[in-house]
């Protein structure tokens, strides 16, 4: 934790993981060695508390996860991660939206998604194009705002985003759809692709939580969509996590590891978007590029 810890800007970041595993992981484990924890031990923590804390049980197993891939790579144990959700937890515990009420997140549940694509897709106006890109693209919603025609290249199918409007200040390359790319597409001959309406200046930050509660879904955030996929992908996809966090531009704190990222995962972000876009529900979701 202290090797993780020397890598976050944000000391909230330190504070949740240390407490998070000092409350609930350490009582249940006391001194047990790292080559003797089970999946029953991961289990006797997260049970009592997955359907009533989720979001603190979901932290606790991607911690123990990410502690025990750890010190499997320092040869400290060996075998399977019994805090993998994937093929593992996930065939024992319910999925983590399962046991709470959708009004309680702000993520849409992956379920839920192709109907609410259905429904906005019938909606006119550029608060809402500019929410299906957003969806499509898995983007932030600063991301999408700036978003000009100039940035996309659509022989490539693939818009990059400057690091002025990028969270980590990186310049990050999006992967578009066949959907997204259309829609991108129609909007090419403007200075922004998704302006307001009426003045063509850039939309503004609550234009498209607006108009989700104009849909009824006052309940969901426009960030929450890039939750939704990312528990698609984690759920019932087939993606691994770290190219899930690369379409999602998360930061990478090891930078050759990062350097490596940018370079070998471009094609396989391109599968991931496509299959997004057809789960999404769009006929014509194939790869652009």
């Amino acid at each position: 934790m202290a090797e993780r810890e020397a890598g976050w800007t944000n000391p909230k970041h330190a504070g949740q993981w240390t407490s998070t595993l000092e409350t609930y992981a350490k009582p249940v484990l006391g001194d047990l060695r790292v080559d003797r924890i089970e999946t029953e031990h991961v289990l006797a923590m997260l049970r009592p508390i997955w359907t009533t804390k989720t979001e603190t049980a979901s932290r606790i197993r991607q911690g123990m996860e990410a502690v025990l891939d750890a010190v499997t790579v320092q040869k400290k144990r060996s075998g399977e991660n019994p805090a993998r959700w994937r093929g593992h937890l996930a065939v024992i515990l319910p999925k983590p939206t399962a046991g709470t009420k959708v009004e309680n997140f702000a993520a849409l549940p992956y379920s839920e998604l192709p109907s609410f694509i259905a429904a906005l897709r019938s909606r006119h106006g550029e608060a809402a194009r500019a929410l299906e890109f957003t969806i499509l693209a898995a983007a932030r919603t600063g991301m999408t705002l700036g978003a000009a025609p100039r940035e996309v290249d659509f022989a490539a199918g693939m818009w990059t985003v400057p690091g002025g409007r990028m969270k980590a200040k990186v310049e990050h390359t999006v992967p578009l759809s066949k959907p997204a790319l259309a829609l991108a597409r129609q909007r090419m001959k403007r200075d922004l692709l998704l302006p307001n309406d009426l003045s063509n200046e850039p939309l503004s930050e609550n234009a498209m939580l607006a108009l989700l509660k104009r849909m009824g879904f006052g309940h969901v955030t426009v960030h929450g969509f890039r939750s939704t996929f990312k528990d698609w992908s984690s759920e019932i996809s087939d993606f691994p996590d770290d190219l899930t966090e690369a379409t999602l531009a998360h930061k990478i704190r090891d930078n050759p590891k990062a350097a490596y990222k940018r370079g070998t995962t471009l094609e396989k972000r391109r599968t991931a978007m496509a299959e997004w876009a057809d789960y999404c529900g769009y006929a014509d979701a194939k790869l652009c590029g």
